[in-house]
Formats: structure tokens, C-alpha cells, sequence
């Protein structure tokens, strides 16, 4: 083998499609970019969802439900879950500051309390909403709650 001789695999490389150069390429005329129209010239883009006249997917569709402005977005915890976070980080209050810091909840978000599961410890809570269950089995364990908002 020498550097002369060297060549691509056959196959490998393919002739270069030289588009309008005449009738007899075979390619002349339009260029294989069929008649006239937008799409035959420079800089054509069609736009998006466009389905060329047919009735576009997005109004072909019905309308389903509705996102309510008002609502708010609790994080969910159960009395379960508190108790092994007691026994995992050593809690003696549960607040929004207290979760940010040890990295369970985001700065804004907000957190209510439901009631299943057992709460072994006497816990003092601070929290946005609270289900009346929860409430009672927080204030029969010795800990109180606070509401804040």
C-alpha cells in the first residue's frame, strides 16, 4: 500500500446532485423541487402545525377542563411520614423554615397535615392547613398547632 494508491471503500462516496443545470442532467428545469409555489423558492418555511389546508389538530380536538387560577397547592405530609422524620432528623417543630433547612421542602411551598398514621412524639407544629383528625391525634400526643399564613 502506498499514499498514491490510497481510496475510499467502493460505495463509500457519492456523486454530488448538481441541481438545475439543464434538461439533459435530468434534473433541470425545477430543480426536482416540483412546480411553482412557495415551497420551489429560497427561503420557504412553512409554519408550525401547518397541515396544508387541512383542519389542524389543534382545533380538531375538543376543549378539555380548565386550570383553576385560585387554586393552592398544599405539600402533603401524613402523620406517618412526621413520625419517621422525628426519628430521622430529631424534629421538636415542624414548620415551613424547619423543612427548608433540612432540605424536605422548597422556600414557598406550603404544607398541610392529614392524618394518617400514629404520632408517637409530643410535636409543636406550624403549618398552613391541617385536617381536624390530624389536629386531634397532634393535641392527644401533646403537641399543639399553630396556623400560619
Amino acid at each position: 500500500m502506498k499514499l498514491h494508491t490510497l481510496r475510499p471503500a467502493k460505495g463509500a462516496t457519492h456523486k454530488e446532485k448538481r441541481l438545475g443545470r439543464g434538461e439533459a442532467s435530468g434534473k433541470g428545469g425545477t430543480a426536482t423541487k416540483g412546480n411553482k409555489g412557495g415551497q420551489s423558492r429560497a427561503g420557504y418555511k412553512s409554519k408550525m402545525a401547518h397541515e396544508g389546508g387541512q383542519m389542524p389538530i389543534q382545533r380538531r380536538l375538543p376543549k378539555r377542563g380548565f386550570k383553576n387560577i385560585n387554586r393552592i397547592e398544599y405539600k402533603v405530609l401524613n402523620l406517618g411520614q412526621i413520625d419517621q422524620l422525628i426519628e430521622k432528623y430529631g424534629f421538636n417543630e415542624i414548620s415551613p423554615e424547619n423543612l427548608y433547612i433540612n432540605g424536605l421542602l422548597a422556600q414557598n411551598d406550603l404544607i398541610k397535615i392529614l392524618g394518617n398514621g400514629e404520632l408517637k412524639a409530643a410535636v409543636n407544629f406550624k403549618v398552613n392547613a391541617i385536617s381536624e383528625k390530624a389536629k386531634a391525634a397532634i393535641e392527644a400526643a401533646g403537641g399543639s398547632v399553630e396556623i400560619v399564613r
